[in-house]
């Protein structure tokens, strides 16, 4: 890495460690050389050593003597350095299979439960390409299979212009550090081979969907007081995992959630992380935990581009501009790692006074629909009569029933 590049445009060395960049005149030059390759030409910016005629190691990597601007973590804190472009960029073999297995099947599922799909959907200014277009009741929905590396300024920009499309983008990926975590509507899967994603066998949520909580922090309560570690008397809620739930939520299938993301039963919430914070989390959640979790805190999401969103502020250390190119030398710096985001217990905790609680029975996701002759068909596959869901009379839990004589009622009721 290095901490200065020539601008080819205006003939000038800059250097990254000063906060104007050495030039206080050029005020939008910050912008402009921190702008996506893929929006000004890609010769814009050039290597320092390359630049003076020297011998730069790139050309020995498939790398080019053009180079981008990006954040790199030092010392807990975030800096700007230059680093060379490759000469391509073409997707490796698994992560291209892992995409196109994705691909398939979210439309595959979307397709099969009545939704309208549409790959590599063209927005009408052709400036976004969605790589799953599923449109349902409660409207359009852009999944994006995220499987090569992706920076934090393009997950927000590639989001921004679906918004702006009117498309809710919903990404997937199977990397817990991906830089998507957390600061788009997303979900994370595990990460498996290409063939065991396009099979039909289950493929669960881990990451991405929460269930809210809500308690009364009491001695005898279940969970810690978030706050003080002690119970204070007050009410607490909050966003938790299905396993972290009390009592333990099921897990989300990822087919599921393709249904529900475009039915509305599930749907995608910013909130900030805590009171007063201005971290904003994303997740997905049931409607009606949406609903209620508005009703407790009598406000709407933060704004798409609030200063939450904004990235962590740069540092600039005043160093002297050097001219040496250090590509491929050992010992080379490596970025401090983020903290994985989605690895905290709970988030959006709030705390308050009084509250009412809904004394009402949890909801829960409902399951997939299930056409009469698909059910016929399954009923075959398992040598069974067909079945449908229907209600316990006493507890109101969904069970299946085989028919009219099918009982009524569930078997924890039957067994008291």
């Amino acid at each position: 890495m290095a901490n200065g590049v020539f601008h080819t445009k205006y003939g000038i060395e800059i250097n990254l460690t000063h906060e104007d960049l050495g030039y206080p005149g050029r005020p939008d030059l910050l912008d402009e050389i921190t702008r996506p390759v893929g929006e000004r030409p890609r010769d814009l910016l050039q290597c320092l050593k390359d630049r003076r005629g020297g011998q730069c190691g790139c050309a020995l990597a498939d790398k080019s003597p053009w180079m981008f601007v990006r954040r790199q973590r030092r010392g807990g804190r975030a800096t700007l350095v230059a680093a060379h472009l490759p000469v391509t960029h073409v997707a490796t073999p698994q992560e291209s299979d892992k995409h196109k297995a994705m691909k398939e099947r979210i439309a595959r599922t979307a397709s099969r439960h009545g939704l309208h799909v549409q790959l590599e959907a063209r927005s009408p200014d052709n400036r976004i390409i969605t790589d799953v277009l599923v449109t349902g009741p409660a409207g359009r929905v852009g999944w994006e299979a995220q499987y090569s590396p992706i920076s934090t300024s393009s997950v927000h920009r590639r989001s921004a212009r679906a918004r702006a499309n009117g498309i809710s983008p919903l990404w997937i990926t199977g990397d817990p550090a991906s830089a998507l975590i957390d600061r788009v509507p997303w979900a994370r899967v595990d990460d498996v081979p290409w063939q065991r994603i396009v099979s039909p066998l289950a493929m669960i949520v881990r990451g991405g969907v929460r269930h809210l909580q809500i308690w009364k922090c009491t001695p005898a309560s279940e969970r810690p007081c978030p706050e003080t570690g002690q119970a204070c008397g007050k009410f607490h809620s909050g966003w938790f995992l299905p396993t972290l739930c009390v009592p333990e939520e099921r897990s989300t299938p990822l087919d599921e959630l393709v249904v529900t993301s475009a039915d509305g039963e599930h749907l995608p919430l910013r909130i900030s992380d805590h009171n007063g914070s201005r971290r904003i989390s994303h997740l997905w959640a049931l409607a009606a935990d949406v609903r209620r979790w508005h009703e407790i805190n009598g406000d709407q999401d933060p704004p798409a581009d609030g200063p939450a969103d904004a990235e962590e502020a740069l540092a600039f250390t005043e160093e002297e501009l050097d001219t040496h190119c250090r590509y491929g030398e050992e010992g080379t710096f490596v970025s401090d790692p983020r903290p994985r985001r989605e690895t905290r217990s709970a988030t959006g905790l709030q705390t308050f006074e009084h509250l009412a609680i809904d004394r009402r029975a949890p909801s829960r996701p409902v399951q997939l629909r299930l056409t009469e002759n698909e059910r016929r068909v399954i009923a075959g596959q398992l040598r069974c009569p067909p079945w449908e869901i229907g209600p316990c009379m006493l507890c109101a839990t969904p069970i299946h029933r085989y028919g009219p004589r099918s009982p009524l009622v569930c078997p924890a009721c039957r067994s008291h």
